[in-house]
């Protein structure tokens, strides 16, 4: 194919190809300037096959009973795993969610049993308790015999028995 080339005038620096074939317009800029390389792709001559070589690819395309039902024994493994690994992942995010809500529930028992403790404890008034206890109830303070020390070597816990004292 034979081409003209020709330059735009300097103020638009920019030069045009035109083709000669008959089905081509003009290619501006920095286009390539055949336009039928699909074409010429396909002409390309093709090398010949030795007979091995296109034996060994016809046998390659073909799959035999073993292979498929290998591939088949794969895909089935591979598809067990993942689906009980989508379930694991469910189950873990499902737990992990009511141990999220457990932990708030938690939160506010401890919340609301503070508050009812602080409650409580304000309006508790131990200055009352011993006037009543030591004036209407005749409670008094131990004195010096009564009292009784006793030192715990063990962790276990310790019961006092009355012996007639």
């Amino acid at each position: 194919m034979a081409q003209n080339r020709r330059t735009a005038t300097p103020q638009r620096n920019r030069t045009t190809y035109r083709n000669t074939n008959r089905n081509s317009a003009y290619v501006y800029g920095n286009v390539a300037y055949d336009v039928n390389v699909q074409r010429q792709l396909e002409e390309e001559p093709r090398r010949k096959l030795s007979h091995e070589t296109r034996k060994n690819r016809d046998k390659a395309r073909h799959m035999s009973l073993g292979y498929v039902t290998f591939l088949l024994a794969a895909f089935c493994t591979c598809a067990v795993i993942l689906i009980n690994y989508v379930q694991l992942q469910s189950e873990l995010t499902t737990r992990t969610e009511h141990i999220a809500e457990l932990q708030s529930e938690l939160n506010t028992k401890k919340l609301s049993n503070d508050e009812a403790y602080n409650r409580i404890t304000r309006n508790v008034d131990l200055e009352e308790i011993k006037r009543i206890a030591i004036g209407e109830l005749g409670m008094t303070y131990a004195e010096q015999g009564q009292i009784i020390v006793y030192s715990n070597v063990g962790n276990d816990y310790m019961r006092k028995v009355n012996q007639g004292n």
